[in-house]
C-alpha cells in the first residue's frame, strides 16, 4: 500500500462516516451494539473550539515513586526519611531552589525550562487504596472508592464525539485498558503495528474477509454489520501502513513507551483525538533495591517524552497535542529495609506540550505531616487534572458529568 492508497482509505472512512449517519440507529440499538459511525457536526457542536486537538494519556504502572522523580532536595525531611536511597543534590537536575529531577531526566529538565511541562503536586484521593488493581481502576474510571463501568477516556470520547467516529480512540497495549472502555466507541487496540489484524480463529478468516468486501446489504442491520467489519479491516490496514511509512530522525531513547507509534498515526492523518499508552507490567513497583532500576526507568520515560515532543514539532503538530502522565499511587515516604519503597498515596502528575504553561501547580505535600502509615496526605484530587484536560484542553465544558463532581481546572493553557 502506497501513500495514495493510504489517503484513499482515510477518505473512505470519512465518506462512510458522512453517508451512514443515522442509517442504522434502530438496528444497532436492537442488537445492543455501539454506534461506530456518527455525526462529525454533532461532535464539533458538543465541543466548540476543540478542532484537531489531541490528548495522549500515559500510565506509569506499578506506582511510581514521585519523591525520587521530582526530588524536594531543599527539604531536610526528605533525607531523614531516605538516608540511603535519597538522591543527593549533586546528582539531580535542579529546576529551582527546592526541586530537581532524577539525574537521568534530561528530557524533563529541558521541557520544564522551555516552559512546556506543568507539575501538579500532591495528586490523590480520599481513603486511598494500596492495591494496584483497585487503585488503578479508580484512576481509570475517575471514581475513587467506587469504580465505574466505563473509563474516563472512553466517557470523554462519548461526550465530545457522540456518534462514535471510527478510529477516534486508540489504546496501544497488549490488552484494552479500562480507561478507554466506552459506551459508544470501539477503541482501536493494538500492540505491534506490523502484526495488527482483526483477531479471530483461522476458520473465521474467510468469513471476515467476505463480509468486509460484500456488496449490497439486504437490510440496514446487515449493512451496519458489514460496515463494522470493513471498519475493523480499514483500521488495521491504516495502522500497519502508517507505521510502515513512518520514518523519523528524532531519538526517542532506548524505550519509547509507544509514543513513536502515536506519532506515526498522527503523522499519517488518523482522525484519532484520544490516545492511551502505558509503561506496562507494574514496572514502577520498586520494593527492593530501587535506586538504579527506578533511575533507569525514569530516564527512558524522560527521553521518550522529549523525543515525542520534538517529533511533533517536526511533523507540524506540536500545537495540537498535550500529554498527561500519571501513576496509580506514589510510594511510602520512608525507605524500607530492602532499600526500596512500599505502596503509598499522593503523587505528582504531569502535563506536557507546547500549548502548556509550564511551572508548579497545586500545593506541595508535607514531608513532616504524614498520615499514620507514614504516607503523604494528598493536597489535590486527581480529578482536577482530568478536568483540566477535559475542559481546558479538549474543550468539553461539563467535566462534572464525566468525573462525578465539579473539579476546578488548573489554568495550564493560554
Amino acid at each position: 500500500m502506497n501513500r495514495t492508497e493510504l489517503d484513499r482509505l482515510l477518505a473512505r472512512r470519512k465518506l462512510l462516516k458522512a453517508s451512514l449517519a443515522g442509517v442504522c440507529a434502530h438496528g444497532a440499538g436492537a442488537l445492543g451494539l455501539p454506534l461506530v459511525f456518527g455525526h462529525a457536526a454533532q461532535a464539533m457542536a458538543a465541543a466548540p473550539g476543540r478542532g484537531n486537538r489531541i490528548l495522549v494519556v500515559m500510565e506509569l504502572s506499578g506506582g511510581n515513586d514521585g519523591l525520587n522523580t521530582l526530588v524536594p532536595y531543599a527539604d531536610d525531611a526528605y533525607y531523614r526519611h531516605r538516608p540511603t536511597i535519597g538522591i543527593k543534590p549533586a546528582k539531580l537536575r535542579k529546576i529551582d531552589e527546592h526541586y530537581g529531577f532524577s539525574g537521568g531526566m534530561a528530557g524533563f529538565e529541558r521541557l520544564y525550562k522551555d516552559g512546556k511541562l506543568a507539575l501538579v503536586h500532591g495528586c490523590g484521593y480520599e481513603q486511598p487504596s494500596f492495591s494496584h488493581f483497585t487503585s488503578m481502576a479508580y484512576w481509570h474510571t475517575a471514581a475513587p472508592n467506587s469504580g465505574g463501568q466505563y473509563g474516563w477516556v472512553g466517557a470523554l470520547a462519548d461526550a465530545i464525539e457522540p456518534g462514535g467516529t471510527p478510529n477516534f480512540l486508540v489504546n496501544i497495549d497488549e490488552t484494552q485498558s479500562l480507561a478507554v472502555r466506552s459506551r459508544g466507541h470501539v477503541p482501536v487496540v493494538f500492540d505491534d503495528p506490523e502484526k495488527f489484524v482483526r483477531k479471530g480463529f483461522h476458520q473465521e478468516r474467510p468469513v471476515f474477509d467476505q463480509i468486509a468486501v460484500a456488496g449490497d446489504a439486504a437490510s440496514p442491520t446487515q449493512r451496519y454489520l458489514m460496515d463494522v467489519a470493513r471498519s475493523a479491516q480499514d483500521a488495521s490496514a491504516l495502522v500497519r501502513q502508517a507505521w510502515a511509512r513512518y520514518k523519523t530522525p528524532v531519538d526517542y531513547g532506548i524505550f519509547p513507551v509507544d509514543l513513536k507509534k502515536v506519532a506515526a498515526l498522527i503523522d499519517a492523518g488518523m482522525p484519532t483525538q484520544l490516545y492511551y499508552v502505558a509503561y506496562r507490567h507494574n514496572a514502577f513497583d520498586t520494593h527492593v533495591h530501587q535506586s538504579d532500576v527506578h533511575a533507569r526507568q525514569l530516564t527512558y520515560v524522560s527521553d521518550a517524552v522529549l523525543g515525542f515532543m520534538q517529533d511533533l514539532e517536526r511533523i507540524g503538530r506540536a500545537d495540537d497535542v498535550m500529554l498527561l502522565i500519571f501513576s496509580e499511587f506514589g510510594r511510602r515516604v520512608p525507605e524500607n529495609t530492602s532499600l526500596g519503597t512500599d505502596h503509598g498515596t499522593a503523587n505528582n502528575m504531569y502535563l506536557v506540550g507546547k500549548p502548556v504553561k509550564g511551572g508548579h501547580y497545586g500545593t506541595p505535600v508535607s514531608l513532616t505531616r504524614l498520615d499514620e502509615g507514614d504516607n503523604l496526605i494528598h493536597t489535590c484530587d486527581f480529578r482536577r487534572v482530568y478536568a483540566t484536560a477535559i475542559e481546558g484542553w479538549m474543550g468539553y465544558p461539563r467535566s462534572e458529568a464525566l468525573l462525578g463532581g465539579k473539579f476546578e481546572p488548573f489554568p495550564v493553557f493560554a
